[in-house]
């Protein structure tokens, strides 16, 4: 089987995340395809991984790409916020935690859910197909106003009203349900100059509707959360993001937790004091070299940002 997606940042995400001791246990709480789990494995021979994925298609080519470290790799089909807001107990606690909040290349080119604006296909764009509306259910239930805020909010689409307005009227004509009918509407209704520009016309609103479908903006905040109450003091966790908007989620959370002071022990109550619970790592995000970004183009968007737990709050509250 071969891979289609190349991992972002993964030579920066090494440099940050690379273990300090032997027999480290890593999450890799996005695993896709395997790309930044087969590296992280095939450099650090003691190394042990957990790869979570909600999406069993996906999770059965990492399964293959990833079969030669036999059980340094374990797999859990799962939502990561749901498996971090209940860690089994029988594991221990991760030394390393990495998020890459991208979209596999095999979402867009062979899971035939919806995800490109390439495709004629129906618009799904679910991760895990077994729960959740779809976008075409979204769209038909979403009013003119609920849409642009939607494309506006969780996008960044400067022509929000104009697209939705567009659509708001096919709707009367039947259902929008392809990613070609999509596609096709928000074309025709922004400027020609922004028809022209460097990426896709439909490329902010298609993304829009992924996170929509999937819940991603509504989690990011609580999955950070739950993960870093997992990490194991002392260990390093590390965001590769692809938007402005989580961008900024991440490095909001992360600059609270280095400001963040868990109470010591000996401090009285209504008295400030304490520790914070993280130092950051990467002051500024970390950005793909020109070389990377010739030659995998969705770096180009790619922004990656790494903690070190200094304190646990489990430990020192």
């Amino acid at each position: 089987m071969k891979a289609v997606h190349t991992p972002a940042l993964l030579e920066e995400t090494i440099r940050y995340l690379a273990p300090r001791r032997g027999g480290e246990l890593m999450v890799d709480a996005t695993l896709g395809e395997g790309g930044h789990s087969g590296a992280f494995l095939e450099r650090f021979p003691t190394l042990r991984i957990l790869g979570l994925d909600a999406d069993g298609e996906i999770q059965e080519r990492a399964r293959e790409r990833l079969k030669a470290f036999g059980d340094r790799a374990r797999f859990y089909r799962v939502w990561s916020q749901e498996f971090f807001a209940a860690y089994p107990a029988d594991l221990d606690r991760p030394d390393t935690i990495l998020f890459d909040l991208g979209i596999s290349l095999y979402h867009y080119e062979s899971s035939r859910r919806g995800f490109s604006f390439l495709k004629d296909e129906y618009l799904d764009m679910r991760i895990d197909t077994s729960r959740g509306r779809t976008a075409a259910e979204i769209i038909a239930a979403l009013s003119e106003r609920e849409l642009a805020d939607l494309l506006y909010l969780k996008g960044g689409e400067r022509y929000s009203r104009r697209i939705a307005r567009a659509v708001a009227a096919a709707k009367k004509r039947g259902p929008v349900t392809t990613t070609g009918a999509l596609a096709e509407l928000v074309s025709a209704s922004v400027p020609a100059g922004y028809r022209r520009g460097p990426t896709h016309p439909a490329t902010r609103s298609f993304q829009a509707l992924r996170i929509a479908v999937n819940g991603e903006a509504e989690t990011l905040p609580v999955l950070l959360e739950k993960a870093l109450g997992v990490l194991k003091a002392g260990g390093r966790m590390g965001v590769i993001s692809f938007h402005s908007g989580e961008d900024r989620e991440v490095k909001h959370f992360f600059r609270a937790k280095s400001r963040e002071c868990t109470p010591a022990p000996e401090t009285p109550i209504g008295r400030s004091g304490g520790f914070p619970v993280v130092k950051i790592l990467t002051p500024r995000p970390v950005s793909a070299g020109e070389g990377e970004r010739r030659n995998n183009p969705p770096s180009r968007s790619a922004k990656f940002r790494a903690v070190e737990k200094i304190n646990d709050p489990g430990v020192n509250a």
